[in-house]
């Protein structure tokens, strides 16, 4: 195999993030804070840099300049490795004045700052997918095959095979057919992969339900294979490039059996976050040997005060006093004051600490403090960065009819209520 710092990663960014509204109002998709004191976006870059790729590309085009602040205040490589995280966001040029129409579009139209690296390797990776991989492995196997393009594929069961895109293969692990999104009554049964292919490939038993491959929209191309399937005016991978490619060249598949969850709306979003505060979560943060990587805040431990907390994670920074929580997630910075009570929260806490002048400032403004109020209590939400939310509040609590969709301060999705980031929400506040 030819030398890995010959393969660039390509981080699809996504579009508008519309799913994800209002987390997405102000910032790209990738720059959704996660975990407490992450970026989504910090999920595949940490999975290239564990794998020894480190010439990185993340595509984007909405509200980008969160994303671009976070990128360039982490990913810092030394002069010697040749390494870099840098953003390419949509631009007018002489030959187009389009933005990305689509996840081909968006590489098709960037493949001339890719020529630069002189690639043997295009690695496609998704900006909202929860997962860890090695890599590496995955280009070992698809240069040993011999195939032009690999995709990495996870057993699934056919419960699940309706909103994902299905993968048909020989016993080789060569692609052979796609169908794109089979609806629930549709006869796939063509599409089963053998169990004993599958114990082989993962070198492991796998779950009996577990009948059907499922693309992550993760793939390898050959630098020169991946330029000529976008020799045309194609705009989706997933819908349009790859079901052509199988029908035309060699594909093979790797699969993956680990944790992987796909995080683009605001219910998956919720509940994979408050899941990493379980006992026992899907996903290990805490696996020394490939971190996940961040912004180095050089911020102090948190300091808890009288308090109850349970199955939630606390995030460096914050200041909690005399709180009940519980299934919850404190992000950075977040001060939250006495008889407050937080149950299935994630609070994504502040970007900065406000000072005793300005806390003097808000009450001659009749405004709350960054955080959360004296004896507020909140149930099943997601807080966005620097909310004021003040004290004697009751959010998500009473039974009172709520009406999904976005309003001035707020926004409810599949029955969770999001506070928008800098959100105002006055004392004493029943929502």
């Amino acid at each position: 195999m030819r030398s890995k710092e010959r393969t660039i990663a390509i981080v699809l960014g996504g579009g508008k993030g519309t799913r994800l509204y209002p987390l997405t109002m102000d910032r790209s998709k990738p720059a959704v804070p996660f975990a407490g004191k992450y970026r989504l976006v910090d999920i595949p870059i940490s999975n290239c840099i564990n794998s020894g790729i480190r010439q990185i590309y993340i595509l984007t085009q909405f509200n980008s300049a969160s994303l671009h602040n976070h990128i360039s205040n982490t990913y810092i490589f030394d002069t010697f490795s040749n390494g870099f995280v840098e953003i390419l966001a949509a631009e007018q040029t002489n030959q187009t004045d389009t933005w990305y129409q689509g996840t081909a579009d968006a590489v098709r139209k960037n493949l001339k700052h890719f020529h630069d690296q002189n690639a043997d390797y295009y690695i496609i990776l998704s900006g909202d997918q929860l997962y860890r991989m090695d890599l590496k492995d995955m280009l070992d196997r698809h240069v040993a095959s011999g195939a032009e393009l690999t995709i990495a594929a996870k057993p699934i069961s056919r419960e699940q095979a309706t909103g994902l895109g299905i993968i048909g293969c020989d016993n080789d692990g060569i692609i052979t057919k796609f169908y794109e999104k089979p609806a629930p009554d549709l006869d796939i049964s063509e599409y089963k992969v053998s169990d004993s292919f599958m114990q082989a490939s993962l070198g492991k038993p796998v779950d009996a339900s577990n009948e059907y491959l499922a693309s992550m929209g993760i793939y390898i191309f050959n630098a020169k294979s991946m330029e000529e399937v976008l020799n045309n005016d194609k705009t989706d991978f997933g819908k349009e490039i790859i079901p052509d490619v199988i029908k035309q060249r060699k594909v093979a598949s790797y699969l993956f059996d680990g944790f992987w969850e796909d995080i683009g709306t605001i219910k998956a979003f919720y509940e994979t976050n408050l899941d990493l505060a379980s006992i026992n979560p899907q996903f290990n943060f805490y696996n020394e040997m490939m971190p996940i990587y961040t912004h180095r805040r050089h911020l102090p431990a948190t300091k808890v005060n009288f308090c109850n907390i349970s199955s939630s994670l606390t995030s460096e920074g914050s200041i909690i006093t005399n709180a009940y929580i519980v299934n919850s997630i404190i992000g950075v910075r977040t001060i939250i004051e006495s008889g407050a009570s937080l149950d299935g929260v994630y609070c994504m806490g502040a970007s900065y600490y406000e000072t005793e002048a300005e806390k003097a400032a808000n009450a001659k403004k009749g405004i709350p403090n960054i955080g959360i109020g004296r004896g507020t209590i909140i149930r099943k939400a997601i807080i966005d960065q620097n909310a004021r939310i003040g004290d004697g509040c009751r959010i998500g609590i009473d039974d009172i009819p709520r009406q999904e969709g976005d309003f001035a301060m707020y926004s409810i999705h599949d029955g969770i209520i999001v506070i928008n980031k800098n959100a105002v929400i006055k004392n004493g506040t029943v929502m």
